[in-house]
């Protein structure tokens, strides 16, 4: 039963978004909103962001993420004798889910490393911030990200100051995957994107699924204007990618499993790697690793987003 404080300020809500944008903003803002509702697709919002539920560990998720990530192991790093991590990083869900149930990502964690015990877990859930996050998409913003790119090479075991960059703006008129399609009365922001000494020496490597090698860019700015403007960064999903910087701090190689939240993280992270491979694995799939990998004792993150690991059939 709504209180007559409730009532008020939900009646003062409905003028507001009559006013300002009509009946099609007043459906959506009812359902996310007003009646404390979620959409079908378990989005809600809180205040000016739009956030994904995630109220529960999937048990069989998790069972199969470890799976997958056990049989790198057993095929491929065992022999190579590179140290491995898991990093998960949290959802806006974890800052913004006030009374609602909520994914636990130490718990989530925990039970995949429980079945793939080669893991050591970096715990992000201290590092990370509400702040460090787009409104209306599910993605982090790379400006926000050196304190944790300065975290996990510290984990890792590899320098990184952090110093040099500047931070550049693509455009102020930034509206994220979470807002398409709904007329919700949420201001845009901006998209940016950090320069710096190590981003300028660092070459990009795309491979096809032949092998074949094509030159890639750090930040592609013609796919920012397309359906995905986070294709910005590393130009979107890619199944095989290198980036190689000879000025790194140091001489060590990171292979890099990663989701899209990887596209912007992974160029910091040329400051302390002279090279990193990145692998999708949804896009090239485990068994197929020995034929493009070379593993030969590198460090290995695994560093993927709540969402993608309590959903991970993706994942092959």
């Amino acid at each position: 039963m709504m209180t007559g404080k409730r009532i008020c300020l939900t009646a003062l809500t409905l003028v507001t978004v009559l006013l300002l944008g009509g009946w099609t903003s007043l459906s959506s803002l009812t359902a996310l909103e007003v009646f404390d509702r979620q959409e079908p697709d378990g989005l809600y919002r809180v205040g000016d962001h739009l956030v994904r539920a995630e109220p529960r560990l999937e048990p069989a998720m998790a069972d199969h993420a470890a799976g997958v990530f056990q049989s790198i192991y057993d095929d491929y790093l065992e022999k190579s004798g590179g140290q491995c991590w898991l990093a998960v990083i949290p959802g806006k869900h974890a800052f913004l889910a006030g009374s609602r149930p909520n994914l636990d990502c130490r718990e989530l964690a925990a039970a995949i490393t429980r079945q793939a015990p080669f893991l050591e877990t970096i715990d992000l859930t201290g590092v990370v911030t509400l702040e460090d996050y787009y409104r209306t998409d599910v993605h982090w913003r790379q400006e926000a990200l050196l304190p944790t790119a300065r975290y996990l090479a510290g984990a890792m075991g590899v320098p990184f100051t952090g110093a040099g960059y500047t931070v550049q703006t693509l455009t102020e008129d930034f509206r994220g995957v979470d807002l398409r399609g709904r007329d919700l009365p949420i201001p845009p922001e901006s998209l940016c994107y950090l320069t710096g000494p190590a981003l300028e020496g660092t070459t990009v490597t795309c491979y096809d699924l032949m092998g074949r090698p094509r030159p890639g860019v750090v930040y592609d700015k013609a796919a920012a204007w397309g359906r995905e403007p986070y294709d910005l960064f590393l130009s979107g999903p890619q199944g095989l990618m290198t980036l190689e910087n000879p000025q790194a701090a140091t001489d060590r190689e990171l292979i890099l499993f990663r989701d899209s939240f990887g596209s912007s993280l992974a160029p910091l992270l040329t400051e302390s790697y002279a090279r990193i491979t990145l692998v999708d694995l949804r896009y090239l799939p485990s068994y197929l690793l020995g034929d493009y990998v070379d593993f030969r004792g590198q460090d290995v993150l695994f560093l993927y987003s709540s969402h993608l690991l309590n959903n991970s059939l993706s994942l092959r």
